[in-house]
């Protein structure tokens, strides 16, 4: 754990270990830059009304890529989604041959404990967590698409989501098999920066089937 986080309350700092040692993911001890979030405590009582500490909140549309519907979040958060929305395109770009259109999500404030760690506030109740279920694609250009080695499926409009894409056997080359690589690609851009968002979960974390889930907790931890 890094020097920053070491006044995180003790709770968030076992249940870190937990989620580390019980998950089949990379718990990584790697430096993290100082986040406004890091300081504030996460112990929460198990059972009763959530209160939630009051931290400003702002709507974030997206920048480089809109979301479906604006999100409620930190300020600090916006900058990471930003950060996220310009990897996007980047890895878009190079497999679809444009960026999306939209982001899908499931959320992102919402005051609530940790589902498997009742003692503790969500990511979510801080506005510093979201779920990202997918990404909608525009049709390429009628020049662009007769120029494109796509499949024909990828020349129109198209979404993508966690869901029916992350865990695909499809044919090399096919639609499904380009969604797939598009998805673990990303992440792969993702996890190498840790700089973006420090906690990243998806369907290899126990309900998280359909959506990624990604946040800036006090730790390190990549589980997908």
């Amino acid at each position: 754990m890094v020097p920053h986080a070491i006044t995180v309350v003790v709770a968030s700092l076992l249940a870190f270990i937990a989620l580390a040692q019980a998950s089949p993911g990379r718990a990584q001890d790697v430096p993290l830059e100082p986040y406004p979030l890091d300081d504030l405590g996460r112990q929460v009582e198990v059972t009763g009304p959530m209160r939630c500490p009051v931290v400003p909140l702002e709507p974030h549309a997206g920048e480089a890529v809109r979301w479906k519907t604006p999100l409620k979040v930190h300020p600090a958060f916006a900058a990471r989604l930003m950060a996220f929305e310009a990897v996007v395109v980047t890895v878009a770009a190079r497999v679809y041959g444009r960026a999306p259109s939209r982001i899908t999500h499931l959320g992102s404030f919402n005051c609530r404990r940790i589902r498997r760690y009742p003692d503790l506030l969500s990511e979510h109740g801080l506005g510093n967590a979201v779920d990202v279920a997918g990404f909608e694609f525009p049709a390429l250009a009628r020049t662009d698409a007769k120029a494109s080695p796509l499949p024909a499926a990828l020349k129109r409009a198209f979404k993508v989501t966690v869901l029916d894409h992350w865990n695909s056997s499809a044919k090399e080359g096919t639609a499904r098999a380009l969604h797939s690589r598009f998805l673990h690609e990303l992440t792969e851009a993702l996890e190498a920066r840790p700089d973006i968002f420090r906690v990243m979960l998806g369907p290899a974390y126990p309900g998280h089937a359909n959506h990624f889930h990604f946040d800036c907790a006090p730790y390190r931890l990549v589980v997908l």
